[in-house]
């Protein structure tokens, strides 16, 4: 029996799920959106807190399992979808930097960008996750420079990832328009599936605009 892989993304506009909508349109599979609008407040409201008490976006359900931050929603979906290529499988020497460099986006570069926005000194090496943001920032930018993608040639759901969080962070100028950085980013929104996840966001965005006013409970 073919086992059930329909899947539901709870997303909003102009937020981190962007990505994986991205990685969706990569994987090239149907699925459901869930469309949250942040600025009416449905991510505080029960019925979205019992997905994700956090109530931040993305969020997965697939069947009986809910799937929430960004990183294991992207492991959760590569994986489920073999076929698109887009996770190396365990065994492959490949799998070890591909699990590296997505955690390496929520464990190092997400806490030291905060803390460099704000002008916040890192905590004490012994108990930082990231140690200090210049070698956050090198170690990251030394692999992009070996390219084209985090794992060489091959492209896979880190990049989808990483090109939405750095074309994001660049945007806001929280990390440096290095060259490294550019090209990669201009290599992976470059792609079809990011033109088209960012169509699809652009107008759930203007509906969200249009629609009257909600106000929270």
């Amino acid at each position: 029996m073919t086992p059930d892989r329909s899947v539901t993304l709870y997303y909003s506009p102009n937020t981190r799920s962007l990505g994986a909508l991205t990685l969706l349109e990569e994987l090239g599979v149907p699925y459901e959106l869930h469309v949250l609008d942040m600025k009416a407040g449905e991510q505080r409201q029960p019925a979205y807190l019992a997905i994700n008490p956090m109530g931040k976006v993305p969020a997965l359900k697939h069947g009986e399992a809910i799937v929430t931050e960004q990183v294991a929603v992207f492991l959760y979906l590569a994986d489920l979808f073999p076929e698109a290529g887009l996770a190396p499988q365990i065994g492959d020497p490949l799998r070890g930097p591909y699990l590296r460099w997505l955690v390496y986006y929520a464990g190092c570069f997400e806490p030291a960008v905060v803390d460099h926005a704000l002008k916040r000194e890192p905590a004490p090496p012994a108990m930082s996750p990231y140690g200090d943001y210049d070698t956050m920032l090198k170690t990251l930018v030394d692999q992009l420079g070996k390219g084209p993608y985090l794992l060489g040639d091959r492209f896979s759901a880190a990049d989808v990832l990483w090109g939405t969080a750095l074309t994001w962070t660049m945007g806001w100028k929280l990390v440096p328009d290095l060259p490294e950085i550019t090209a990669y980013v201009n290599r992976v929104n470059a792609r079809p599936a990011v033109a088209r996840a960012r169509a699809k966001e652009a107008e759930l965005a203007a509906a969200q605009e249009a629609a009257p006013e909600a106000k929270p409970n």
